[in-house]
């Protein structure tokens, strides 16, 4: 038998409150937050093209920082999947029996902290690293997809703000290491076939 922490003594009351918030408001409304939280993050990836695309016209090494950026976000998920086995939260769903706009997971998919918004930070800090504008874009998506994984029902407070942390920290410190010795990487990707990521034709 798998033991589950149960979140909702640390804030099930404001995700109470965001729900029946949710319940109230237009369909509209919830049919915009709902789509975004379940499609929003194809908006990073696109955002992680388009720096890549603009880093290749500055040099090599902007490229390759721009190309480190979706490795990044994919650690950033690894790191954030780990911590769910390890603290095994059930969803608000299951513990507080409500009803909310997304669909209540199985158990054993578990809450804390939230993936969504691991990688929605995980790929706005390291954006900002490469292009400040299209980091600012992507901070501001990321505000959206926090807010709207409590939304939705899918996560606790806790969870998504649990999950910026992570996001946030896990691509923060890959990127400052990164950026101390890129003239290796460049030297090793350009003596590839990968030659053409990092170099503008």
């Amino acid at each position: 038998m798998i033991l589950a922490f149960d979140g909702s003594s640390i804030d099930g009351s404001a995700y109470t409150d965001v729900v029946e918030l949710a319940h109230r408001s237009p369909g509209w409304l919830d049919d915009v937050v709902a789509a975004w939280s379940t499609y929003g993050l194809a908006v990073f990836a696109a955002l992680m093209a388009v720096a890549w695309w603009r880093a290749r016209r500055v040099s090599p090494a902007a490229a390759v920082t721009a190309l480190a950026v979706p490795v990044i976000v994919v650690a950033a998920y690894g790191v954030n999947d780990v911590l769910k086995l390890l603290v095994r939260e059930d969803r608000p769903c299951q513990s507080l029996h409500v009803i909310t706009l997304e669909a209540c997971p199985a158990p054993g998919d578990w809450s804390f902290p939230s993936n969504h918004t691991a990688i929605a930070a995980a790929a706005a800090m390291a954006l900002l690293f490469v292009s400040r504008r299209l980091g600012a874009v992507a901070a501001v998506a990321a505000c959206a997809m926090t807010a709207s994984r409590v939304w939705v029902g899918a996560h606790y407070p806790h969870d998504v703000a649990a999950g910026v942390i992570v996001g946030a920290l896990v691509a923060a410190l890959a990127m400052v290491t990164l950026r101390r010795r890129p003239d290796s990487l460049v030297r090793w990707i350009t003596g590839t076939r990968l030659r053409p990521l990092v170099l503008a034709s």
